[in-house]
């Protein structure tokens, strides 16, 4: 070991300086890598609309990450090697042969708290704001290392593609509605986020993922008008219903020959009868297709969104539902798809039905076999998979891989299911509860 006065010379404090500069580099690469893959760029563009040039330039260069993430971490490997290179030369001029495992100590110690934890605890916490503060100098860095990152991300294209590893530069890991759907689901476990709004959220984001087919009301349960049938009882039906459209069929209820509105009949009779050329105060001439509206057929598998771009540019709330054939499966209406996102609408013509679950003394909810799995899944927040089913009932036939009779217990995903009542082939109720 030397005396002081040749350790302490001009370049042990050139080397100190040195060293210190290369912690302060390697903690702004540290930082300006963590707070520019974490900003949201949802609000660097909000910033950005404000007129902040640094969120406009951070916006720019996180477009490709890639090259981005390769930059700094190429001069963060830099500073940090020559750091540790200069400290290792300085610890072994003072403590001879042992300076190497001083300078490994002392070196692991300062970058981890001066250029890892503290950089990025700050860059974490005002991600948005360190991001537009080293916009402008990392575009420099990532302007200058260009040609090294573009040889390097080659090199290592190269090498992925003997394992058999494809990589394309322009795919992203996560698409936008899932990364929506991941910070809602997360926001709501931290309890920001109310159910109601995370599900409203979530229900605009399903509309291109769901089909027609899957909220339709069932052929079976619509209400329809019988063409043949005499004015009266025609106009005493409209009245009874509580919809405002009806489909309207001659012969059988699969020929679809129209749609009847309940304002376009209600004008029709009151000019049959206090028009100006009425011929008689009777409906004896009244032909109900007269009033009928051209029916609007949609295939079962359209998206939801697509359909609801659909009724807006054709100013109509109703259409039919057919399958590859040309058969009637259903019908769906704007609202229909509008309470895929705000939930359940009703109205004083409503039927009044009962859609609280309320649960029973062992924990089980009676629920309606008819009642949809995304429904279920909504009121009683679980995860009851619909990938196979839209129903409850369909969910339950699906695993039993038969019509299950009255009595009968089924237990899978993690939830108990009794069948409590059937009518000829359809499960009109069952108990379910969690497992």
């Amino acid at each position: 070991m030397d005396d002081a006065s040749t350790i302490f010379d001009t370049a042990f404090w050139m080397t100190s300086g040195g060293i210190v500069v290369l912690l302060l580099l390697s903690a702004f690469f540290s930082g300006s890598e963590t707070a520019l893959t974490a900003a949201s760029r949802g609000k660097l563009r909000s910033q950005a609309d404000k007129g902040s040039p640094g969120a406009v330039r951070a916006l720019k260069i996180t477009e490709d990450n890639e090259r981005l993430i390769g930059s700094v971490l190429l001069g963060n490997n830099l500073v940090n090697i020559l750091a540790a290179s200069l400290a290792t030369a300085l610890f072994t001029k003072i403590f001879g042969e042992s300076g190497v495992a001083w300078a490994t100590l002392v070196m692991t110690l300062l970058v981890l708290i001066f250029a890892e934890v503290l950089p990025k605890t700050y860059a974490i916490t005002n991600s948005e704001t360190a991001a537009a503060m080293v916009s402008g100098p990392i575009a420099i860095v990532v302007l200058v290392f260009a040609p090294v990152v573009t040889a390097v991300r080659a090199l290592v294209r190269g090498m992925l593609k003997l394992f058999g590893v494809e990589t394309d530069p322009d795919s992203h890991i996560l698409s936008v509605n899932e990364e929506i759907a991941g910070a809602l689901a997360l926001g709501h476990e931290e309890g920001v986020v109310h159910k109601e709004q995370r599900d409203r959220l979530l229900g605009a984001l399903d509309l291109s993922e769901r089909d027609v087919e899957e909220i339709m009301l069932h052929r079976s349960e619509i209400e329809m008008i019988n063409a043949d049938d005499a004015p009266e009882a025609i106009i005493s039906q409209c009245l009874r219903s509580p919809h405002t459209r009806l489909p309207v069929y001659r012969d059988e209820p699969e020929n679809i020959v129209g749609v009847m509105h309940a304002k376009d009949l209600l004008r029709a009779v009151d000019k049959t009868l206090r028009g100006k050329d009425r011929a008689s105060r009777d409906l004896s001439g009244f032909d109900i297709m007269d009033v009928v509206r051209r029916p609007y057929f949609v295939p079962e598998t359209t998206a939801l969104d697509d359909q609801m771009r659909q009724f807006l540019r054709l100013h109509t709330h109703f259409a039919l539902v057919v399958d590859e054939y040309g058969a009637l499966q259903g019908l769906i209406t704007l609202e229909d798809i509008l309470e895929e996102i705000v939930g359940e609408i009703t109205d004083e013509f409503d039927v009044a039905e009962i859609h609280a679950l309320k649960p029973e003394s062992d924990g089980s909810y009676a629920v309606d076999g008819a009642m949809t799995i995304r429904d279920l899944n909504r009121m009683a927040d679980w995860s009851l998979p619909d990938d196979e089913a839209n129903t409850v009932a369909g969910l339950v036939i699906h695993e039993a891989q038969s019509i299950p009779t009255v009595g009968q217990v089924f237990s899978f995903h993690g939830f108990r299911f009794e069948v409590v009542e059937r009518h000829q082939n359809r499960l009109t109720k069952l108990k379910v509860r969690p497992l």
